[in-house]
């Protein structure tokens, strides 16, 4: 056998024998990927970035990628749920101060606004819970949702 010789030099990790190493001037993989040759990232940036013919057939400076997000925009203005969810989530990964602001700029109008909001859904539930209290059987108790009353469950009679 070729293998049972006298060797003058070590085997073992990183050093192959000598008849399986690669010769001067071979390369490793000589049918592999050509030079010059586009990986999927690429193919897909040059797509992305290729002007867009306009259905009159004149050439317009929009790209591809561009009128992607003009049409994701347009959805999600049109109140496609979908739509936004993905274009607050472009817009986080892209810009994170564009979709929360600073907390020090906040507008002290809005947290008015907020505490308005909140007491008109209080009055709205309260008054929801009475209609249903009031359609509902004399043996059931109703619960109210008013911040202010202490009294917790009451009698459906008493909601007046």
């Amino acid at each position: 056998m070729a293998g049972d010789g006298p060797k003058d030099y070590d085997v073992g990790y990183g050093k192959p024998p000598v008849a399986t190493r690669f010769k001067k001037g071979n390369r490793a993989n000589p049918h592999g990927r050509p030079r010059g040759s586009s990986s999927l990232a690429g193919i897909l940036q040059r797509a992305l970035d290729a002007p867009v013919v306009a259905a009159d057939g004149k050439r317009r400076q929009v790209t591809m990628r561009e009128l992607m997000v003009r049409s994701l925009v347009e959805r999600s203005a049109g109140a496609d749920l979908a739509a936004t969810k993905l274009l607050f989530e472009l817009l986080r990964k892209a810009d994170p101060r564009a979709v929360a602001p600073e907390p020090e700029q906040t507008d002290p109008l809005a947290e008015d606004a907020l505490r308005l909001l909140k007491e008109r859904l209080a009055r709205l539930a309260s008054a929801q819970m009475a209609e249903a209290a009031a359609a509902a059987p004399a043996d059931t108790v109703a619960v109210s949702l008013d911040p202010s009353d202490q009294s917790g469950a009451t009698d459906p009679t008493d909601m007046g």
